[in-house]
């Protein structure tokens, strides 16, 4: 697979979560859409470094350290990298009871949409 490919692969997967994300929301299954906009997130910073350093994208869910080994962290905006510090604790976290409770309290609808909105809004590179 050559770089445009591998890129591409990477951009597939995070639409595809995109869209799950979507349909999370609709069902109001709250704290899933957390967790796969993280996981979209992660997929589109896997695509720029890709894109970036032509190399394999390190296997890490953390989204900061994934910036800034894919060389892209400083060129993000304020706001894109409070955004992932907003989502870094849903991948993880989410996975664990006495972690799910606390986050299903912060994580109502206008919450999720406003996650999702910024899940879209996120550059593709």
């Amino acid at each position: 697979m050559n770089t445009d490919e591998k890129v591409k692969y990477w951009i597939d997967l995070s639409d595809y979560d995109r869209t799950t994300a979507e349909a999370m929301l609709e069902m109001k299954r709250f704290l899933y859409v957390g967790i796969i906009c993280h996981q979209s997130i992660e997929k589109l910073l896997k695509a720029l470094f890709v894109h970036v350093t032509q190399a394999q994208p390190p296997r890490t869910h953390n989204l900061t350290r994934l910036a800034r080994k894919g060389k892209i962290y400083d060129d993000l905006s304020d706001h894109q990298k409070d955004f992932l510090d907003l989502l870094e604790p849903l991948n993880i976290e989410a996975r664990y009871p006495t972690h799910k409770e606390k986050l299903l309290k912060t994580l109502d609808e206008p919450r999720c949409t406003e996650i999702l909105f910024k899940t879209r809004s996120y550059p593709h590179g």
